[in-house]
């Protein structure tokens, strides 16, 4: 038995708050420290306290002697995949092998079960050389140990910046012939109104048009309401969005990259989706929309030192784009799946 009280994180208690993350932190550092990229503390502290249309969050803390060594988090989709629930937990280094982590993953699931949540997810980061499994790592030897099968194998890539404008230029002018027909457009902030609707729509099928694996999912519900509500979330978070879409002659929407700078981490930078639809494909507008994103980006924030994607393993395709600009390994996440 590993003693750990459990309690129902306040997320409006600012102690109760910083002390959860805290153990977060530590937990997803460890080991990890020149790779680890961690949810900041007010990210977090914005994300649960803002009502959400797509998400319900909860967070748990545990507590040794008053102490909080342990943080459990869940996330809940409400407008699609209502049978999903998403787990972390996370133990501080020096409180683990006591049975801590057990109590704390045994209470999610009681909770899930108890919200008619029968696929519970959850993923963990390791290091790049022990291999797609993770075998021998803390992690995902946790993950299968209870129950948990890796049903998606990513790798976790870094962009050195700046990226040479030379290479950008060329691999622009490459692409340029295959898609004479569309126009790339992109911004900062916001999506704007006339673009809304098929923004909603695409980012919605990101889940599913993007490898998958083993995982069971549905596409996202395509809600224009609740992409106003994660950019109103995003801007209280201190997250400013870089955007590049691909448009038809008639305006139609048909690809788009996006990525993510954030005021409380001056070095980087988040690349989030990209992805061509189906019926698209075959004109480089993958690379051209990444392309034209990252000179936006470096135009407008020319002091960041890298950029941080993850790519399925298997994603051939997105992989060779990243090749091209310069990314590298650094790391794996894998996602792993169980059913109740």
């Amino acid at each position: 038995m590993s003693g750990l009280q459990i309690v129902d994180l306040d997320v409006h208690d600012r102690p109760a708050f910083d002390a959860w993350h805290a153990a977060y932190d530590a937990a997803e550092r460890y080991g990890r420290e020149e790779v680890a990229a961690v949810w900041q503390l007010e990210e977090l502290r914005a994300m649960m306290q803002e009502p959400s249309l797509r998400f319900r969050y909860a967070g748990w803390s545990g507590l040794v002697d008053g102490e909080v060594v342990a943080a459990g988090w869940m996330r809940m989709p409400l407008l699609d995949n209502v049978d999903r629930a998403e787990l972390a937990v996370h133990v501080r280094p020096e409180h683990r092998r006591r049975g801590h982590g057990s109590a704390m993953l045994a209470h999610l699931e009681r909770v899930a079960r108890e919200s008619d949540r029968s696929i519970l997810a959850g993923e963990t980061g390791y290091a790049y050389d022990a291999g797609p499994d993770g075998v021998g790592e803390s992690g995902p030897e946790f993950a299968r140990a209870r129950g948990y099968v890796l049903a998606l194998g990513d790798v976790q890539r870094a962009l050195p910046l700046p990226v040479a404008d030379e290479l950008l230029a060329r691999l622009a002018a490459e692409a340029a012939p295959y898609h004479a027909a569309y126009t790339l457009r992109s911004w900062m902030g916001p999506v704007p109104e006339e673009l809304l609707q098929g923004w909603a729509e695409i980012t919605a099928s990101l889940m599913t048009e993007a490898p998958t694996g083993e995982l069971d999912v549905e596409p996202e519900a395509a809600s224009p309401e609740a992409v106003r509500a994660g950019e109103a979330v995003t801007a209280k978070q201190g997250r400013t969005k870089v955007n590049t879409v691909a448009l038809t002659a008639d305006g139609e929407l048909v690809a788009y990259s996006d990525l993510a700078l954030t005021e409380h981490e001056s070095d980087r930078a988040y690349q989030w989706g990209t992805l061509v639809r189906r019926d698209h494909r075959g004109h480089r507008l993958g690379i051209a929309v990444k392309v034209a994103n990252l000179r936006l980006l470096q135009a407008e924030r020319p002091g960041l030192g890298r950029l941080i994607t993850y790519n399925a393993e298997v994603n051939e395709h997105m992989v060779g784009v990243n090749d091209l600009l310069g990314f590298v390994p650094v790391a794996r996440l894998g996602e792993f799946q169980k059913h109740l």
